[in-house]
């Protein structure tokens, strides 16, 4: 399948601040590509220098054939971009505000395409409502449907679902997996891990730099040795107690359990035994697969030693 995006060696500084540091990555037409990582990893950084709105301190990269650097204005024809404060007009109507957005984008015949964008996003009921009247998950719809009023080939999404509640985000992926068969390019940010298992591929982000970029069962498979989830009383002090156990390699808190990463499942009785001999009182404990978040905290606490160590 063509490429329609290949970055190579993007950087964004701003003075003596590296948002972004030398990344590389190529997106297939019709994938959906995440980005994933904490806030001030660089992905919104990211996301402007690759809609052209932001311009890169070195690398290069082409978007459907079009160089960034170059190419820019061309490219925008091409695109949508959803950003995390993406401006609706809270006084206009559903409706007006997919024509506004139609007419600053110069389509000139766009009821055909309003309709057609409304019934997507199962916004029709509510075509007639003031923009400011909607729900969280309601506005991102429209702002979904105003950034594919001019039928962009590729989209970039900006953590579309930060803020939004659980059925809507559930609504939204529906929406996108639509697009998906319709061969649209879909680009995104998101802070939630659980959303990019969903992606074709995804990319870890920190501190400006890409970790690792691959399809989220092979990333899932960096992680070595066994999980063991634990449900204890006094979790902080349970993680500390564990930290200095033979066999464990590593303990994640997850709010009221434990995920510790241990050499191999025959460690999981010397677990068990270490906490009983703290009087620590285990109310569950099961192995379980890794996750994309068990990976990517045990990769940046490894970048952390790394770098304490360095």
């Amino acid at each position: 399948m063509p490429s329609a995006i290949d970055i190579n060696g993007l950087s964004k500084s701003f003075g003596s601040l590296t948002a972004v540091d030398g990344i590389s990555f190529s997106v297939a037409q019709g994938e959906m590509f995440c980005i994933v990582g904490p806030d001030g990893a660089g992905k919104t950084t990211t996301m402007r220098m690759l809609c052209g709105l932001l311009p890169m301190s070195g690398g290069s990269g082409t978007i459907l054939g079009f160089d960034l650097k170059t190419q820019a204005a061309q490219l925008k024809r091409e695109i949508g971009y959803l950003s995390q404060r993406f401006s609706l007009y809270g006084d206009l109507t559903v409706d007006e505000n997919i024509e506004f957005f139609a007419e600053i984008n110069e389509v000139t015949d766009f009821r055909a395409r309003r309709d057609e964008l409304l019934a997507f996003t199962r916004l029709q009921p509510f075509r007639g409502r003031l923009a400011e009247q909607l729900s969280g998950g309601m506005k991102q719809k429209l702002a979904l449907a105003c950034t594919l009023v001019h039928q962009p080939k590729i989209i970039f999404l900006d953590e579309p679902t930060t803020g939004v509640d659980p059925v809507s985000r559930r609504d939204f992926w529906k929406i996108l997996s639509d697009l998906l068969h319709q061969n649209i390019t879909i680009i995104m940010t998101t802070p939630y891990l659980d959303e990019a298992e969903r992606c074709t591929r995804v990319a870890l982000m920190n501190n400006g730099r890409l970790m690792v970029v691959d399809t989220p069962l092979h990333v899932k498979s960096l992680m070595r040795g066994s999980i063991m989830e634990v449900v204890c009383d006094g979790i902080r002090r349970a993680a500390a107690v564990l930290a200095g156990t033979v066999g464990v390699k590593k303990v994640q808190v997850f709010g009221d359990r434990l995920n510790v990463i241990i050499e191999n499942e025959s460690v999981g009785p010397a677990v068990l035994a270490s906490l009983a001999s703290w009087e620590i009182r285990v109310a569950d404990w099961r192995f379980v697969r890794p996750t994309l978040e068990n990976v990517f905290i045990s990769m940046t606490s490894d970048e952390k030693q790394a770098e304490a160590h360095g």
